[in-house]
């Protein structure tokens, strides 16, 4: 019977495409890594991975013998991870990933309450403006919008993802009126790059009759992070377009209005990504419902819609 920290090692260097990203993942050094492989394959009489100074594949053997245990050692880790939770309750560490504002906005403040539930659990969060890879990147949850659902991913709705064009009163009293997206060219744009790509995504705009036309707001200035573009807007010296999860927190203030009320941008849904595990650890399903009935009580679906 081959060991779990043998057949652990090898799905983990086979996900990671290297021993040392393995190493790193289970918390091992790189030669005890290969070490286990190399033992397994011993056992096994045959090869799984064919090794090179500058990368690691796997063999036909070694494919099909992933398919055939991966799934089954992610059931029984959680297996282990649920009966070994703290007096029976949900414990082990928490590896979510959110975006920076949103996170702080947020989720930050429902810690307290969640550790008080939940005391046996470690958070672990990453604040961060860009898609994670949840399954090579070993993230236990994710809460943003526009991640891939690769195989073994699942995404739970929490509400629309809209952006708004914001700008200050101020700008807009010493500026050309704003009537129609028509008008937009005219205006200074404090516009945001993407994380993924590091460029200015086209965005188009709707209204409520299913008319179109595209953010055409001359590039004034660049920023990387949505919050950071509101203050430059607070100080009247353009027009943003951020999500709404950022922007009702400035509408709130009355600091920063909307431009072209009627007109929104959809970008899909935010939601909550976790892995289709058929055993969830614990820890990640009640992270999972007290997020859904935080954003329920706090009804942030209807907050965060352009259109409510």
């Amino acid at each position: 019977m081959e060991t779990m920290s043998s057949i652990e090692c090898f799905v983990a260097a086979a996900d990671a495409g290297s021993f040392s990203a393995a190493a790193r993942r289970l918390g091992l050094t790189s030669a005890a890594v290969g070490k286990n492989v190399a033992r397994l394959e011993g056992n096994l009489g045959v090869r799984l991975f064919h090794r090179s100074t500058r990368k690691l594949t796997m063999t036909e053997a070694g494919e099909r013998f992933l398919q055939e245990v991966g799934g089954g050692l992610e059931t029984i880790r959680n297996a282990v991870a649920n009966l070994a939770s703290a007096g029976g309750q949900p414990a082990g560490t928490l590896k979510v990933s959110m975006g920076t504002g949103f996170g702080r906005e947020y989720i930050v403040p429902l810690l307290g309450d969640f550790l008080q539930r939940y005391p046996g659990i470690s958070p672990d969060w990453h604040f961060d403006n860009r898609p994670v890879d949840l399954i090579s990147e070993s993230f236990d949850a994710a809460i943003g919008g526009g991640i891939e659902l690769s195989p073994g991913v699942v995404a739970r709705e929490l509400a629309p993802a809209h952006r708004v064009l914001l700008a200050s009163p101020a700008y807009l009293e010493a500026h050309p009126p704003l009537r129609t997206p028509a008008d937009l060219p005219q205006h200074d744009g404090i516009l945001i790059r993407s994380p993924q790509t590091g460029r200015i995504r086209p965005w188009t705009l709707r209204d409520r009759a299913g008319e179109q036309a595209p953010v055409a707001l001359k590039v004034k200035m660049t920023m990387n992070d949505p919050n950071v573009a509101c203050e430059i807007a607070e100080m009247g010296l353009g027009i943003t377009l951020v999500a709404m999860p950022h922007a009702v927190v400035y509408l709130a203030r009355g600091t920063l209005v909307r431009v072209l009320p009627d007109w929104y941008v959809d970008g899909g849904m935010l939601s909550l990504y976790f892995t289709a595990a058929r055993l969830l650890p614990a820890k990640t399903r009640v992270f999972v419902d007290f997020i859904v009935e935080h954003f329920r009580a706090q009804k942030l679906a209807e907050r965060f819609s352009a259109i409510a």
